[in-house]
């Protein structure tokens, strides 16, 4: 059920982009959104001690990311603001930070699909089943490429 609803969101994505090209990102874009690590901790967590940032977006940095997907890349990114949310690149639980580099304008669609990764990423990482390192690479793949999000949420999911 759950891969049938993650393919027609996808489906349904990648349709409304086609019809009206440029509304949204599908994906952080690397120029704007290469992704980067918390560098000033508020704590340490997980059995690894991965740098923790408390999420701390002020509106202004929020502002300058949807006038930057617009300006730069030509998105409209129309419509009610609460149909998006700004996303970490890097997840916060995996170490990401939320310096501006690591922030993008995710449409909630997507956010659909790529927050059980991270929920399901960080969970493991927590148990010691996975590394920061391998939960950011597979977290990247899925971000920038939808189309492999169902294989990768199985693939968390196995992991014991």
């Amino acid at each position: 059920m759950k891969t049938t609803l993650l393919m027609f969101l996808m489906t349904f994505t990648m349709m409304a982009q086609a019809a009206r090209p440029l509304a949204y990102p599908l994906a952080p874009d690397p120029g704007l959104t290469p992704g980067s690590l918390c560098t000033e901790p508020d704590r340490y967590r997980h059995p690894e001690q991965i740098p923790y940032c408390e999420r701390n977006v002020n509106s202004f940095l929020k502002e300058a990311i949807f006038i930057a997907y617009k300006r730069d890349l030509g998105y409209r990114l129309t419509g009610d603001r609460s149909m998006y949310k700004i996303d970490h690149f890097i997840p916060l639980c995996a170490g990401g930070s939320n310096n501006q580099d690591n922030l993008w304008p995710q449409h909630v669609k997507l956010s659909i699909i790529t927050d059980q990764i991270e929920s399901v990423g960080c969970e493991k990482l927590s148990k010691e089943k996975i590394t920061q390192k391998e939960l950011i690479e597979l977290v990247i793949k899925a971000k920038l490429d939808l189309s492999l999000a169902s294989k990768i949420l199985k693939t968390l999911k196995k992991i014991q």
